[in-house]
């Protein structure tokens, strides 16, 4: 059985993103559905990965990461509206026997991501 996993990095402190709230969705037709809400743990993770098992079934999916909730909280001085809010990763699940991994490395002015194993 396959599960998705992500891990985030604050790339501008060199440091896990503890503290990172992260939503699950799956699309359904034309609309998203909540599937799971998370936070990141002390090394950037999740303590359990976001979909495993019979959760994890083939379709279109998105992960929201609240970028700007957390460089806040890290003390940060953001514009408003920030440049980057929530980061959106939509991806597809063809084999959802498969590990995935969807880390985000970000500053509050840039992201980037890459499907890990």
């Amino acid at each position: 059985m396959g599960k998705l996993t992500t891990h985030v990095l604050d790339t501008s402190s060199g440091k896990p993103a503890a503290g990172m709230r992260i939503e699950v969705s799956i699309l359904e037709g034309e609309r998203w559905r909540a599937l799971k809400s998370a936070t990141t743990n002390g090394d950037g993770r999740t303590d359990a990965p976001l979909l495993e098992g019979a959760a994890f079934v083939p379709g279109q999916y998105r992960l929201q990461f609240h970028v700007a909730d957390f460089f806040r909280a890290q003390g940060r001085r953001l514009p408003e509206p920030p440049f980057l809010d929530r980061v959106p990763l939509r991806f597809g699940i063809a084999d959802a026997s498969a590990n995935f991994h969807l880390p985000l490395l970000c500053t509050p002015w840039s992201y980037s991501t890459y499907r890990g194993s």
